[in-house]
């Protein structure tokens, strides 16, 4: 049996881990743009004294490749806001659409994994409801990295998506529609007071691809906080309890956050405005048929490689996003 603080002893490592790579991997970027600076010198004072032109085209690779990396560098000082560098938790809905809206809500989450994937994040399912036929109905999963809630805060919003539905026997085109929803991981020694006649906790059983206790025990946890009607769900943790202790952390951070958020003009900095889940309001449209289009509404980015955005490369929506707002 674990000591006391056990799993808290173990967090606290993990983080100093993450913490210690991540300067690391500083380093590693620092020394490799003196490198390639380093390198594109001596080309360029190597075909000045000898004259030769076919050193062009190498040089002007290795400039492009050496702005591409500034860029990205770039990228990271607009992520200067109080919650970019926390892990971030996401929460995906199926909206209108039905089981086609299901199947919409699977692909996004598969292509936010590859995503979290390529910049080495951590992805971790907290709570999952199959659809009925096929799909995800509802998914909330964390991703752990440094800065993971300052790139995907350009997510929040409703996302549409337009293809020849593959649930529909007659091959028609059809649009589908699903809500993310993106809330940095707040630490829970946030001075949050909660009343506890204020909540309503129930207990299910775990299901789905995110379950650890798949139809053995009530250990998932979900927690309503009945004055402001926010809901929150944990079935991953290893106990009852720590279920509990998950939700209560994501229910602290959203009534931080809604607390943050009351004195605003604009409600939607922290937390994202609430739209409905349906036609005329998302943020991005992806569009499969009858051409391959992905279109951001705010930013006006947009790529016809659709393919490759629903395989995770988002960064050219994250980056537009960012310099949007800043």
């Amino acid at each position: 049996m674990e000591a006391p603080g056990f799993w808290d002893d173990m967090e606290k490592a993990q983080k100093d881990t993450m913490e210690l790579k991540n300067l690391k991997d500083e380093k590693a970027t620092e020394d490799d743009l003196q490198k390639r600076y380093d390198d594109i010198d001596t080309l360029i004072e190597m075909g000045v004294e000898e004259g030769d032109v076919s050193l062009i085209p190498e040089i002007e690779q290795e400039l492009d490749e050496l702005e591409q990396k500034l860029d990205e560098i770039f990228m990271r000082t607009l992520l200067s806001g109080e919650y970019d560098k926390e892990n971030a938790v996401v929460t995906l809905h199926a909206g209108a659409g039905g089981t086609e809206a299901c199947d919409w809500t699977e692909m996004l989450y598969r292509m936010y994994s590859k995503f979290a994937d390529s910049h080495g994040f951590k992805v971790q399912v907290l709570d999952y409801l199959d659809g009925d036929e096929a799909g995800i109905k509802s998914i909330t999963f964390e991703v752990d990295g440094e800065n993971a809630y300052g790139y995907l805060k350009s997510e929040k919003g409703v996302h549409r998506l337009v293809r020849i539905s593959p649930f529909n026997a007659n091959g028609k085109r059809q649009t589908s529609f699903a809500s993310c929803d993106v809330m940095p991981e707040i630490e829970d020694n946030i001075d949050i007071e909660i009343n506890d006649d204020d909540l309503r906790i129930d207990t299910y059983r775990s299901s789905g691809a995110g379950g650890q206790h798949i139809n053995k025990t009530s250990s998932a946890i979900r927690i309503t906080h009945l004055p402001t009607g926010i809901v929150v769900q944990c079935q991953n943790e290893r106990s009852q309890h720590m279920n509990k202790d998950k939700a209560m952390q994501m229910l602290k951070s959203r009534l931080y956050l809604l607390k943050q958020e009351e004195n605003k003009q604009k409600t939607d900095e922290i937390r994202g405005t609430v739209t409905d889940n349906a036609f005329g309001s998302q943020i991005r449209s992806y569009f499969l048929q009858p051409y391959t289009l992905v279109k951001d509404h705010r930013t006006n980015e947009e790529t016809s490689n659709a393919n490759a955005v629903l395989d995770g490369r988002l960064d050219s929506f994250v980056n537009a996003y960012l310099k949007w707002i800043s």
